[in-house]
């Protein structure tokens, strides 16, 4: 069994679960293209939700238990079974796409918001480039981080993640370990069990979204609103799977402060603002109609927004803050791991598996060569200021990410935080510059994209090392499967950030919006046609206009007809306010909280144009919330999201709450302490229950999306039929019975969740 010596810090004395004398099969092609195929699909899935709640949850465990199962299930047919670290190498490349659609749904939907086009090219490119020189930049610091600080960093979910593949282990790989188990024991039964909680608990994320959507079952959300004496409160819920699964996996902590955030915003600031606003007879800007006249999302959009970003700005500088002694700390150790990396290669036995990474000089060829291509990259609109700033906040960040994920494990590392940093110094330094321009908003807001992603999948490589570290792993062959991986989810992740932007824009007719403006037509030289269900009904050419003032009409893009008259404004699915097309269909539109934060620090430091009242008015929410002892962060993104989508994960962050009180009670958890005690929760039934509800909801809402256009005529037929006789859609006791399947998915979960006890 491993041994650590108590007396050192490093890997002195360690042994991992498969020798490096061991001669296993490990990069087989069977293991790459099963990782990168899971890794595209939790990919899809985690970019579904940090549009819309601006968060994600690790991938590695259900890639690995999914992987185990289907390579099981393989062998009953005649394959052969796989090893450890076959399994090892699937979950590593399986991990790329949960962090890179972090980054980019953090990020890139800002180019819209600023009011550009989300071309294709630039989003693969910023995906590949970041991902790629995350992953190349963490290969130096593999000794310094995972080996030499073994110890003293426990890097949680790598860990846990090693603890299942160790659990689920084949004949093969326990007789290369040293290890005697049958087949029928307990430990492989279990495996198979927690396997197949994660396929069911993703068929019925599949089912429960299609049925709720597509097939008009139920209501996926519940609302109510309420009159004096708290007019212009309300109080919904989206009731969808994957956000009670995620829910469940933050824990209640983050789950009930996000949640309180929006209990601030919709029974606190809108209310205060329709009782004070209510005897106006003028608008109050930022808005452009009457507060008596709005209802709670028309205040949310005109001055909530503002205050919600102004909290997560300031929460996320104060978080960044308190990690600057992590942050010194990870630089340092950067700094010197290119030395301690040369000289424990010298020592190093490099004959042995378990002591081979990629060669340092291809590491920093491939660096080199990405900074290259960033610099001269047409869509990024980069210059050599931004190719070094690159450089250097890539590197700084892609440590200091390493150093947080292996002290407090990926969901707490704080990336949009640093990404929030990068920009922050980016625009300072173009401002004292004079770059000011609108070019100048995809320059920032592209290096701030690149070192997001970077400094995420450099902390995911780093679980993934240090999985590799504890099951006997080929650190090379694992850098090259997460290189693979995260190339295949930057490729395909792109796309499907486009098409869910399509599906949910709504072309509104300028005549509703921008009354008798009109614009030089000749003087423009983009053109576009209408894209979706709309299409259908106009297929005609307009030119384009970028609209940045609210002058006769709010700022966007604009279609415009040959004589000069406005067509449409373009409201995009993601952070657009138009939820209903002209034929009254509705559409799901994505809040993109994090990616809205970007944008208004680049337009208020290089334009200076935010409403800077409200900004502040949330900072220092912030501050007061810091200085009372609790941490900002989440409560913040709580304040800016709608409490429709915060509700439903505190509901799973409750049922997490009670299933771990319970199960604490267990003869099993009695000696456990607290680390110790949330590493068995984030490795139980339940946690592998709602990461099936998270990856089935999540994608069924991705194809349901994608598919809107095609199935405009089976969604209305449907729709029709609900609204006319299925009383758990419409009526007075709709959103009542909602609650009814809503109720049963939450039961499973909380009797899954609950374990028994063991001597």
């Amino acid at each position: 069994m491993p041994y650590d010596s108590p007396s050192n810090t490093s890997a002195a004395g360690f042994k991992p679960y498969i020798p490096a004398s061991a001669n296993l099969p490990e990069f087989t092609l069977r293991a790459l293209i099963m990782g990168t195929v899971l890794g595209m699909i939790f990919g899809a899935s985690s970019l579904y939700l940090v549009l819309k709640v601006g968060l994600t949850v690790s991938a590695s465990i259900p890639v690995a238990v999914i992987a185990i199962t289907l390579f099981h299930t393989a062998k009953k047919f005649g394959a052969r079974e796989s090893t450890i670290l076959e399994n090892s190498i699937t979950q590593t490349a399986g991990s790329a796409g949960e962090s890179l659609a972090f980054g980019l749904g953090v990020t890139m939907p800002a180019i819209m918001i600023l009011g550009f086009d989300l071309e294709i090219s630039r989003v693969m490119l910023v995906g590949v480039l970041g991902g790629l020189l995350g992953i190349l930049m963490m290969i130096p610091m593999r000794r310094t981080m995972i080996v030499d600080a073994h110890r003293e960093l426990k890097y949680p979910e790598g860990t846990a993640c090693a603890e299942v593949l160790k659990a689920a282990a084949t004949e093969t790989s326990r007789a290369a370990a040293g290890e005697a188990r049958e087949d029928g024991s307990d430990a492989a039964v279990e495996a198979k069990r927690r396997a197949m909680l994660i396929f069911g608990g993703f068929g019925i994320g599949l089912a429960y979204k299609t049925l709720s959507v597509s097939f008009k079952g139920w209501r996926d959300y519940v609302n109510f609103e309420f009159g004096n004496p708290l007019k212009g409160g309300s109080a919904g819920a989206e009731v969808s799977p994957e956000l009670l699964g995620v829910g469940y996996i933050i824990g209640p902590r983050i789950a009930l402060t996000m949640a309180a955030g929006g209990v601030l915003s919709y029974l606190l600031l809108i209310p205060m603002i329709k009782f004070f606003g209510e005897l106006l007879t003028v608008p109050l800007a930022p808005a452009t109609t009457l507060i008596r006249d709005m209802g709670p999302d028309d205040i949310r959009n005109a001055y909530v927004l503002y205050i919600g970003a102004g909290a997560v700005a300031a929460g996320g500088l104060i978080a960044l803050a308190r990690s600057m002694p992590a942050i010194w700390n990870g630089l340092k150790s950067g700094l010197s791991s290119m030395n301690k990396s040369r000289a424990a290669g010298a020592a190093a036995d490099k004959t042995l598996r378990t002591e081979q990474d990629i060669p340092l000089k291809w590491v920093l060829i491939g660096c080199l060569a990405i900074i290259a291509i960033i610099t001269v990259a047409t869509p990024l609109h980069m210059n050599l200021l931004g190719a070094l700033l690159i450089l250097v906040f890539g590197f700084l960040f892609a440590t200091v990410s390493s150093r947080l994920t292996g002290e407090v494990g990926s969901s707490s590392n704080p990336i949009s935080g640093m990404a929030v940093a990068t920009l922050l110094f980016t625009c300072l330094i173009f401002l004292v510059m004079g770059w000011t321009g609108g070019q100048y908003y995809v320059t920032a807001l592209s290096v701030g994209a690149i070192v997001c992603i970077a400094a995420s999948n450099a902390g995911t490589t780093s679980q993934d090392l240090k999985t590799g570290f504890l099951v006997g792993s080929t650190p090379r062959l694992q850098q090259y499967a997460i290189l693979c991986g995260a190339l295949a989810s930057a490729l395909i992740l792109g796309p499907i950030l486009l098409k869910l932007n399509e599906a949910g824009t709504v072309y509104v007719p300028a005549a509703q919006v921008a009354p008798g403006l009109k614009v030089d037509a000749s003087k423009l030289t983009e053109t576009a046609q209408l894209h979706g269900p709309q299409a259908a009904g106009d297929a005609n050419t307009y030119k384009v206009w970028q609209k940045t003032d609210t002058a006769g009409g709010p700022a966007g893009k604009y279609l415009v007809a040959a004589d000069g008259s406005l067509a449409y404004l373009v409201d995009p699915g993601i952070n657009g306010t138009h939820k209903v097309r002209p034929d009254g269909t509705e559409v799901k539109k994505y809040d993109a909280p994090k990616a809205v934060l970007m944008s208004y620090i680049i337009k208020g430091i290089l334009d200076q144009e935010l409403p800077w009242t409200l900004v502040l008015f949330g900072v220092m929410i912030s501050v007061v919330l810091e200085m009372a002892g609790v941490h900002a962060l989440a409560f913040s993104v709580g304040v800016y999201l709608p409490l429709i989508s915060t509700l439903p994960i505190a509901v799973g962050g409750i049922v997490r709450w009670l299933t771990d009180r319970r199960n604490s009670k267990l003869p099993q958890y009695e000696k456990l302490n607290a680390e110790e005690r949330q590493a068995a929760g984030d490795r139980s039934s339940g946690t592998l229950l709602a990461s099936g509800y998270i990856a089935g909801g999540a994608l069924a809402g991705i194809i349901i999306a994608i598919t809107a256009g095609v199935l405009t005529d089976f969604d209305s037929t449907m729709a029709k039929w609900a609204e006319a006789s299925n009383p758990f859609f419409a009526g007075p006791n709709a959103n009542l019975l909602t609650l009814i399947p809503y109720g049963l998915i939450i039961a499973l979960l909380y009797w899954v969740a609950r374990e028994k006890a063991k001597k």
